[in-house]
């Protein structure tokens, strides 16, 4: 876990930030002064007091994934805080110390960040804030896979590459939610172990065993209905064997590879098979609020039953004020 102390800034227009000049490794982030954003219509001011780390805010410090145009270039997707202040026209109800998280399109990594209203969401009871810096990207993300895009469907087997990983861990824990069965695949016995606890009904070790050959044998050679996909190029082959017919391939990272050779087309037509994508950041503001929306009646009640989620606060790398 990376800490880093930001002691209370004198009031002034000013705040520190992460930055990257250069883009690179890690060793390229600065801490400085930059101005503190002021909220618009519509928009809260949120005192950060923790930002997680995610994969994103990894590829734009490389300069591989910019941050949308007109979005803040200080990095940081999901912040944990206090209501600071509120923007005209906010209708909700939120107020000056409110316990809040959100999801940005960027500026988290800073000791206050504007987001509009529909993105901010309150913090269960049951959560300290530094858990909850760890829900919006990942979890949103999850459920947007699930929902919005493969339409899960109760009794239907999931198969979740990455199984230990943010996006991974919510998405199993959404698949039990969902009535579906999640099944998964990571690196190395702990990782699987820890899936099997977050709930998954198998796991297989990618590196030293034919996960879809893993997989028919689990399913009796029906497949999986929906294969969330963070690792692409590398694996299409064995994810279109292992694919139901008229099953949902989602696929929303390229860990593995952007390119493919061979017959992916002729493979996936043979199972009426459907490749869907999807990326969060750079959807609508009105997709997002429909969303953040459905999260919350759906999903966020269930943060408050421990029985429930089994949340990993540790995969928070968070800025503590």
């Amino acid at each position: 876990m990376l800490q880093h102390q930001i002691h209370k800034q004198p009031e002034n227009h000013m705040m520190l930030a992460v930055c990257v000049d250069t883009p690179g490794g890690p060793e390229n982030l600065l801490l400085r002064q930059v101005r503190r954003p002021q909220p618009k219509d519509g928009q809260v001011l949120i005192r950060v007091h923790a930002t997680a780390l995610n994969r994103a805010d990894t590829l734009q410090r490389k300069g591989l994934y910019p941050s949308p145009p007109g979005e803040s270039e200080v990095l940081g997707l999901e912040v944990a805080g206090t209501v600071a202040s509120l923007g005209p026209g906010v209708t909700g109800c939120w107020g000056p110390g409110d316990h809040v998280m959100a999801l940005l399109s960027g500026g988290g990594y800073a000791e206050y960040v504007t987001v509009p209203e529909e993105l901010v969401m309150s913090i269960p009871a049951q959560l300290t804030l530094y858990q909850a810096a760890a829900i919006p990207e990942a979890w949103l993300t999850a459920f947007q896979l699930l929902h919005f895009v493969a339409v899960v469907k109760k009794g239907e087997i999931v198969l979740v590459h990455a199984g230990a990983s943010g996006v991974g861990s919510a998405a199993v824990q959404l698949v039990r939610l969902a009535g579906a069965i999640p099944i998964v695949t990571a690196g190395s016995s702990d990782k699987l172990q820890m899936a099997e606890t977050l709930g998954a009904a198998a796991g297989f070790n990618y590196k030293d065993e034919d996960f879809a050959e893993k997989v028919n044998n689990f399913t009796a050679g029906k497949g999986a209905d929906v294969i969330l996909d963070c690792i692409g190029g590398s694996s299409w082959e064995r994810n279109v064997a292992c694919l139901a017919v008229d099953g949902r391939w989602v696929l929303y990272g390229c860990m593995g590879g952007k390119s493919v050779n061979g017959d992916i087309l002729g493979k996936l037509l043979s199972k009426r098979g459907h490749l869907l994508s999807s990326l969060l950041r750079s959807r609508t503001l009105q997709y997002k609020a429909d969303l953040v929306k459905a999260f919350t009646e759906r999903a966020l009640p269930h943060f408050s039953e421990p029985t429930t989620f089994l949340l990993r606060p540790w995969t928070a790398c968070y800025y503590q004020i």
